[in-house]
């Protein structure tokens, strides 16, 4: 049976990218279920649920209203180890300012910058350095 990943969860406010985002992903069919939060604070909670597994991969937009991408990984950065699991976080944004590029690099926990939109390529080079072990089309 094809491996998949548990979870994918997409952290943006932007409902016309999140759509987009979710058939790249079905397409490629590499994921139990998709989840869809549409700000940085929602997806703290999200992820400090109790008896929530936590996603195996996050992308995540910067400019959010209530909690932005840089609040989120500082509020990020503080979950327990069994919260952060093994999660591997990409920031998709559609900023072009090198600033925020170079601000990201102050993150461990990011494993990449990457523009907008999310495309089949940039999934499959994720999931061949992260992933190595699942499957996609």
């Amino acid at each position: 049976m094809k491996k998949k990943l548990n979870c994918i969860l997409l952290i943006d406010d932007d409902n016309d990218d999140n759509f987009f985002h979710q058939i790249v992903i079905k397409k490629m069919n590499i994921t139990e279920r998709i989840e869809v939060i549409l700000d940085g604070g929602e997806a703290i909670e999200f992820l400090t649920k109790e008896n929530k597994t936590p996603p195996d991969l996050i992308f995540l937009d910067i400019n959010m209203p209530k909690m932005n991408g840089w609040e989120f990984l500082e509020s990020y950065k503080k979950l327990s180890a069994e919260h952060k699991a093994k999660v591997v976080v990409v920031m998709l944004t559609t900023s072009i300012n090198p600033d925020d590029k170079k601000r990201g690099e102050q993150f461990s926990e990011i494993i990449g910058f990457n523009s907008k939109p999310l495309t089949e390529e940039m999934i499959k080079e994720i999931l061949d350095r992260y992933f190595p072990d699942i499957e996609y089309k």
